[in-house]
């Protein structure tokens, strides 16, 4: 049986975001006490709106990169699900500093808070990105190149800093390398927001979509309850040769931006069949882009019991009808 996280309370940083609001959302049908931190500068109120009035939770308003901040969201806390970050290759490469500010001093602020707190587990989100210009597919966690972007660097840092505060302090910690996330409440309308959101509102909005390069390239798509799974098998595991590690999370299949744009197409038919006449645009290749993103999950299945449930196709037919309902 699926292990989840119950009777607790939990930490959700960055969670009014797209993966924090759907953990809270989990975490709270579950009878868990749920703490969310967020600044709002990516997160959205509207995504935590259903929650507000909960006596189970409790919203702090404020920045990662406040210690102070931390230790108070850290108090008394059994699990932290890190999720806060600054995202994108692209924005990390328009401002490398303020996502190195965020992603790393923030990590190790939420890090070191967590410690101090005793908490029994701190899970956080990791990043494919880790993976760099390795050619290797597929993607093998203890096989890694060089970081294409500053984003992926912050990523591996916060991998870096992870094991060594549990080699040194004892905090039992999972980083989950998640592979291009999607799925309800992904914001498709931010300047630096993800591809399958993007897709979705320019094909409801009849606008062709715009692909970056010729469309070859891949990568291995993960609806987002299977990014919950993860997250509540890595803090309730009790074996303890499954901690203080990292771990692939995605459906283990690999899809090209294009076949992606005809499978949303399609899906979208359903609700409007002039948008089976619109093609994409075709634009040039994104600086930082890794080519081609498939995920061995082999390592968390034998070790978390991790068991994705959605393919690239079950997963998109489930987001449009989000889609199709909330744009």
């Amino acid at each position: 049986m699926e292990s989840k996280i119950q009777n607790s309370r939990v930490l959700v940083s960055g969670g009014a975001g797209f993966i924090g609001s759907n953990l809270i959302e989990a975490l709270i049908a579950q009878n868990n006490e749920v703490i969310c931190l967020d600044n709002f500068s990516t997160g959205k109120r509207e995504n935590i709106a259903d929650y507000i009035s909960n006596k189970r939770f409790n919203l702090i308003e404020g920045d990662i990169r406040n210690l102070e901040i931390c230790r108070k969201a850290c108090d008394g806390v059994d699990y932290v699900l890190h999720q806060a970050a600054l995202g994108s290759v692209p924005r990390s490469i328009k401002d490398p500093i303020t996502s190195s500010e965020v992603n790393i001093m923030g990590f190790l602020n939420i890090l070191t808070a967590a410690r101090d707190a005793k908490v029994k587990r701190f899970v956080y989100a990791a990043s494919s990105s880790t993976y760099g210009d390795s050619k290797n597919l597929p993607k093998v966690e203890d096989v890694i190149g060089k970081p294409l972007s500053p984003y992926a660097i912050t990523k591996y840092v916060n991998e870096l800093y992870a094991e060594n505060f549990s080699r040194l302090y004892g905090i039992e910690t999972i980083g989950l390398r998640y592979f291009n996330v999607f799925g309800r409440r992904q914001d498709p309308f931010g300047a630096y927001a993800a591809v399958i959101p993007k897709f979705f509102i320019s094909l409801i909005k009849h606008q062709r979509p715009v692909i970056n390069g010729d469309g070859s390239y891949s990568r291995d798509f993960t609806y987002i309850d299977d990014v919950i799974q993860a997250n509540q098998l890595a803090a309730a595991t009790n074996k303890l040769e499954a901690i203080n590690t990292v771990y692939n999370i995605a459906f283990g299949e690999s899809t090209t931006l294009t076949e992606l744009f005809n499978i949303i197409r399609q899906n979208l038919i359903r609700f409007d069949s002039a948008i089976g006449d619109i093609e994409p645009e075709y634009g040039q290749f994104r600086p930082g882009d890794i080519p081609h993103s498939l995920a061995d999950i082999s390592k968390a299945r034998t070790m978390l019991g991790y068991n994705p449930q959605y393919s690239i196709a079950s997963g998109i037919a489930e987001a449009t009808e989000w889609y199709w309902q909330n744009l």
